[in-house]
């Protein structure tokens, strides 16, 4: 700080010799070399060290310059908006299609179409979803916009839900220190354009820089990415169909009849597995057996040679 402030001294030194005679200029050269020279004695400590503890000091004076009242901002709330339809199977992609037409009808400034799904699940039930960015001042009406339509399409609103995430003290502190990296790279960046100093307090202070860029480059990235989520508010869309509820004498015969499918193919699945399993066994238990009736048939023959008898004495003997 001290060596800031006698570089500052310098314009006004020289502004204060043009309005006086050379006698009054070499005095007050004579004093700034001796200010200056006190100021190098004191700078022992490394450049980043330095200058860091300066930007630490700068933001406390400023504090004390505010004289102690804390700015009031209102809140910085990133808004989730969450709905859900029940409309018939063949009314998905029309509805769906509709609330992405009222979005694109209000602009890239006023909302936008994240992504879209459909898909169609077992029997008469059927998914579909929209996930939009709308513009905070614009989310209830839109709301408002989507419900309508989807009574119109002959759909129900069965759900409706509003999340909250409060990004105020995420987004002052990273203001904050993005401010502070700021100043910090800029006595950096001036330390380097004068050249003074030793080559490894030079050297120092280019990586200094370099990290504080990277460190600028992220709370930039940060701070955008937060008040984009404040600006923006998310809203995720879902769409369902499902068979309606109807009581009576025959909903236990659709049932049946629906359900005949599903048991035909887990029948065919098990004799599909029993297969698997039984041949191999099936041929396991064969070829035992067969070998078995071959070694008893060579075991006769070997006894009716030894006793000299045709097989057919032998049999007739026994």
């Amino acid at each position: 700080m001290r060596r800031i402030i006698g570089l500052a001294a310098v314009p006004m030194l020289l502004l204060a010799g043009c309005g006086s005679n050379s006698e009054y200029a070499a005095e007050e050269s004579a004093s700034y070399d001796v200010a200056a020279d006190a100021v190098d004695a004191a700078a022992e400590a490394p450049v980043v060290e330095r200058l860091t503890v300066s930007a630490e000091d700068e933001a406390a004076g400023e504090a004390a310059v505010a004289g102690g009242e804390i700015a009031v901002s209102l809140p910085q709330i990133a808004y989730v908006y969450a709905y859900g339809f029940r409309v018939d199977r063949e009314t998905i992609p029309v509805l769906q299609k509709k609330h992405a037409d009222l979005c694109e009808n209000m602009g890239p400034t006023k909302c936008r179409i994240l992504s879209m799904e459909q898909s169609g699940g077992e029997g008469s039930y059927t998914y579909g979803s929209l996930n939009l960015a709308v513009a905070a001042d614009s989310a209830r009406a839109f709301g408002t916009e989507l419900a309508k339509s989807a009574e119109s399409a002959g759909g129900e609103q069965v759900n409706a839900a509003i999340t909250g995430e409060d990004l105020s003290k995420q987004i002052v502190d990273t203001e904050a220190r993005l401010r502070a990296r700021t100043v910090l790279r800029d006595r950096l960046m001036e330390v380097l354009r004068s050249r003074k100093g030793t080559v490894a307090e030079l050297v120092e202070a280019e990586r200094g820089v370099a990290q504080v860029n990277e460190e600028i480059d992220q709370a930039r990235s940060w701070l955008v990415e937060m008040k984009g989520r404040v600006a923006f508010s998310r809203m995720n869309i879902s769409y369902e169909s499902g068979q309606p509820q109807s009581g009576g004498f025959l909903d236990p015969i659709r049932s049946a009849v629906g359900s005949i499918g599903t048991i035909l193919g887990v029948v065919i699945a098990a004799l599909i597995v029993l297969a698997t399993i039984a041949i191999p066994l099936g041929l396991l238990v064969w070829g035992i057996l067969y070998l078995r009736r071959q070694w008893r048939a060579r075991k006769q023959a070997g006894v009716v040679a030894s006793s000299g008898e045709s097989p057919d004495e032998s049999e007739a003997g026994s």
